[in-house]
């Protein structure tokens, strides 16, 4: 699944997004597939992890996704981690952390904060290499334009 959703980075990298992306799964069938686009739509909030989930909720025709995995490329920010909990999510499987902005461990821990209503299981550092290469590969493009 995280290969899948790094294919997906890397053509949202090759449009000039950030190469983010993610996938919902439930078992070992995809339910849907995304990557960033917030530069295609301009619009602040199409991140890949948020897209998914979206799609996920169109195709299994409600929000509630409980015995679903998220699986990104990159750690949940705190939109991204707050979609996840509202969606009830059972689980999320991310590659690189965020340290700038993640929220599923790094910053902050919305998936497993005992405040809330809803818990969910984390698993980080999937395929972390690659995807962190990709966004090092991405940065250092978009820096030297």
């Amino acid at each position: 699944m995280m290969r899948l959703a790094l294919e997906a980075a890397g053509e949202a990298a090759e449009k000039g997004e950030v190469p983010v992306g993610a996938i919902v799964a439930k078992g070992d069938e995809i339910i849907s597939v995304a990557a960033n686009e917030r530069e295609a739509t301009k619009d602040p909030t199409a991140h890949a992890e948020l897209l998914a989930i979206r799609r996920a909720s169109e195709t299994l025709g409600g929000w509630r996704l409980s015995g679903c995995t998220l699986y990104s490329t990159l750690e949940p920010c705190p939109m991204c981690a707050g979609a996840a909990h509202a969606a009830h999510l059972s689980r999320i499987v991310f590659a690189a952390p965020d340290p700038k902005a993640g929220y599923a461990g790094t910053l902050h821990d919305t998936p497993g904060d005992a405040r809330l209503n809803h818990l969910i299981a984390v698993e980080s550092g999937v395929l972390a290499p690659e995807a962190s290469q990709l966004l090092r590969d991405f940065f250092k493009a978009r820096r030297a334009k």
